[in-house]
């Protein structure tokens, strides 16, 4: 078997020209092409055909986060400009869902841009009807701790964000924001705010292909996993032992959980990576509280590597099963959980049974899930997806993996 740990991001490499990467959306969502991929054989189609293409009794899992303004560009007293970018909450909450509704202010760990020239105290942002005012509290490796303070203070910090914030759009893109990306760069059911990239798989649907997937009786449930930006975080290590993954919050719901559970037996396929890595990671979390009942919601969270360090193992129903009672006895509607889960060859999938996605970055931990999936055909896809035309990265084409 395979040990995730001594592989060399080197063995993940292809050769991917600037001109085969998708700088814009498609003028209709749906129109992009899908690459099928089922046991061993590549067919093209259009991405409207998806409904068709999936297997009998299929649940499609959605990925519901909503991408939130997170960049903003602040003006220092001496004229400059200062641009700080909101990676996650600190204080008072750490839960991203809870921090979005905080008023008055907030501690938030950020990346600034500019820092060297940011000299002395506050800076501020004047919005439509308000001022927010930031201070570097302390430097932490490789960003800032940063508080934010505004006015009106009965203002929440979703609100303040969608004033005088900008969407983040992924850095290979090269390119300004255009009005377009505010609507093209979330998914049509994006809900729950907290997200600094798109969960770009989902980009594809519309209305129309999901009603296809009513017609066709192709299920459908929600998770939410905010996209931190540590997604777009190049693998520098030469071995993935010595890379650090990034920590994702999971929300997971008991209506989820127990659809899940009634699918055992049928297709579970996640749209988007990030869909899957939350789908496996619930299996872990289930894992863990059937080894440790007694474990407290603050300590929901998924290691790097516990997925190849566990023995003992519970089915997915089993797991499941464990993760309802677990709520039962912490009276709680939902679970927040965080996971760092890295999914590359030696992985085994507990809950997923294929994977719709768009075509990742050379030496990405998005590309080792695939290869995970689909293992050394990770590369024949990818070959066929560059001679025939497919559009790369965010904004580009898609592909069903059944393997």
């Amino acid at each position: 078997m395979t040990d995730p740990k001594k592989l060399a991001i080197k063995d993940f490499i292809y050769e991917l020209p600037e001109d085969r990467i998708a700088k814009f959306p498609l003028p209709e969502r749906d129109q992009s092409k899908l690459l099928l991929y089922k046991g061993g054989h590549i067919n093209d189609h259009a991405f409207t055909d998806l409904p068709g293409l999936l297997p009998p009794h299929t649940l499609l899992v959605f990925n519901d986060t909503k991408v939130v303004q997170a960049r903003l560009l602040f003006q220092k007293e001496t004229g400059g400009g200062v641009e700080i970018f909101c990676l996650e909450p600190v204080a008072p909450y750490r839960e991203v869902q809870l921090a979005m509704q905080q008023t008055g202010n907030a501690v938030w760990k950020c990346l600034v841009g500019n820092n060297k020239r940011w000299k002395g105290g506050p800076v501020q942002l004047r919005f439509d009807g308000g001022t927010l005012r930031a201070e570097r509290q302390e430097q932490q490796e490789g960003h800032f701790l940063i508080r934010f303070a505004w006015e009106p203070a009965e203002l929440t910090f979703a609100e303040v964000l969608e004033r005088c914030g900008r969407l983040p759009l992924p850095p290979y893109l090269h390119r300004d924001l255009t009005p377009e990306d505010h609507t093209r760069y979330q998914t049509i059911y994006a809900s729950q705010q907290g997200a600094v990239a798109a969960p770009t798989a989902g980009l594809h649907f519309t209305e129309r292909v999901l009603a296809q997937l009513q017609e066709r009786h192709i299920a459908t449930a929600y998770l939410t996993l905010h996209v931190g930006a540590g997604t777009f975080k190049p693998v520098k290590a030469e071995v993935m032992e010595a890379h650090e993954m990034h920590a994702e919050q999971l929300y997971i719901t008991r209506p989820l959980l127990q659809r899940l559970l009634n699918q055992q037996g049928n297709p579970i396929i996640p749209v988007g990576t990030t869909s899957m890595r939350s789908l496996e990671s619930i299996y872990w979390l289930g894992a863990k509280v059937l080894q440790q009942p007694d474990l407290l919601i603050k300590e929901l969270h998924v290691s790097q590597w516990q997925a190849y360090e566990t023995t003992d193992l519970p089915t997915a129903a089993e797991a499941l099963q464990a993760l309802l009672q677990y709520m039962d006895r912490q009276h709680s509607a939902y679970l927040h959980a965080s996971t760092q889960i890295i999914i590359a060859p030696g992985y085994t999938f507990r809950v997923c049974h294929g994977l719709i996605t768009n075509f990742h970055q050379p030496e990405s931990t998005l590309l080792l899930l695939v290869s995970a999936l689909i293992g050394e055909d990770w590369r024949k896809v990818y070959a066929h997806a560059l001679q025939h035309g497919y559009r790369f990265l965010s904004y580009g084409d898609s592909s069903l993996l059944l393997p």
